[in-house]
């Protein structure tokens, strides 16, 4: 192993600190290990299955906190993934491998929530994290300078910044690349040396990081969105690839939106909103038929516009009308406040997609029976 693979602990850049009880109370969003540290130290304490190096938890364990369950103590552990469970259990099993693991799917079929909840229960850390966009730079995943150091001394260990990728190689953890698609196809072609020999050179100082047991990488992508950089044959081969799909009935996606919902509006102590599951229903209802091209009753056949009207999207629309009830309205989650945000995230193309609106608002809403407040909410924002 090589001198700055072997880097001893308190050299290494230290991650982000568990927030203390006072501070906890007033973080947006809680890193998962944070969020969830009670499911978490439950499972550890009652986990008695072989773990692989480093884990946190066993395959099994993980799975559980994945998808829910009752542990023998009576501890509930909430599911973070409503899905099939063979995808979470191949997903495990890649990373309890020498292999990367991709999530692939569509936005909005929880391709970020699944990986950053994996690392966490895997590492006890979701922090090591690669955003990818359009600008990412190849520093961003192999590791970058402090200019201050380069140009007083030169090229030195203290000179060097890691990036979360190579902390994770040192430390046997999981790294995280988020929209691997989105990264410009030079710079992913980057985590092809790390991924098949399993070290990150650093030609400057001639020395590499080796991986330890333990390491392994999540990445997340979507091949719909425009501005998308497809992978390379060499690149792809390095993953084994898990297709998240998006739920398969409306209930289940009105489950998911629920949970969720409720979920946010405690961060932003939004007060919950009574009845509120009628118009959640409507709001599904509405994304899924305009998503398949057909009604829920198979009838009749529907123009789709350009958007991919995701459960996520579904999510942002519900809990901005809950904000709306809470602060302009009666507390109740009625029509009106979830009509403005559908016709946001319908209507993408002011051209196309307002006509695949009206024609959908005049054709089914209008026709179906219970939905006329909702179908004169939705007229007056689109009008």
């Amino acid at each position: 192993m090589s001198a700055m693979s072997a880097t001893s602990a308190s050299e290494r850049p230290t991650t982000t600190a568990e927030p203390t009880h006072g501070e906890s109370a007033q973080v947006l969003r809680p890193h998962a290990e944070h969020a969830f540290a009670d499911e978490l130290a439950a499972l550890a304490a009652q986990d008695d299955r072989p773990r692989p190096a480093r884990w946190k938890l066993s395959p099994w364990a993980v799975a559980t906190y994945l998808l829910g369950g009752t542990l023998p103590d009576g501890t509930v552990i909430t599911p973070k993934y409503v899905g099939p469970r063979r995808i979470v259990e191949v997903a495990v099993t890649t990373l309890a491998t020498d292999r990367a693991l991709l999530l692939l799917g569509v936005p909005g079929t929880a391709k970020t929530w699944v990986s950053e909840h994996l690392a966490a229960a895997v590492s006890g850390d979701s922090t090591l994290l690669v955003q990818g966009t359009a600008g990412t730079p190849e520093e961003a995943i192999r590791y970058g300078w402090n200019y201050a150091q380069l140009l007083a001394h030169g090229p030195s260990r203290d000179a060097l910044v890691p990036s979360p990728v190579m902390r994770a190689m040192a430390e046997g953890m999981t790294a995280r690349v988020e929209e691997l698609t989105r990264i410009p196809a030079d710079v992913q072609d980057t985590l092809i040396t790390i991924l098949s020999e399993k070290t990150l050179p650093v030609p400057e100082l001639g020395q590499e990081v080796q991986a330890v047991r333990g390491f392994n990488l999540i990445a997340t992508a979507n091949d719909r969105d425009r501005g998308v950089n497809d992978l390379s044959s060499a690149l792809r081969r390095r993953f084994n690839t898990v297709v998240l799909p998006l739920p398969e009935s409306a209930e289940a996606e009105v489950g998911i939106v629920t949970r969720r919902v409720e979920q946010l509006g405690r961060s932003l102590d939004l007060p919950p909103a009574p009845d509120g599951i009628e118009e959640i229903r409507r709001v599904v209802t509405v994304f899924r038929e305009l998503r398949d091209g057909i009604t829920a009753d198979g009838r009749t056949k529907l123009k789709s516009p350009s958007g991919t009207l995701s459960t996520a999207e579904a999510i942002s629309v519900v809990t901005n009308g809950l904000a709306l009830s809470a602060h302009f309205g009666d507390g109740v989650l009625r029509p009106g406040d979830v009509a403005a945000g559908i016709l946001g995230a319908v209507v993408r193309d002011p051209a196309a997609d307002r006509v695949v609106w009206q024609e959908y608002l005049e054709t089914v809403v209008r026709e179906r029976e219970g939905w006329t407040d909702f179908y004169r909410a939705c007229r007056e924002v689109s009008a």
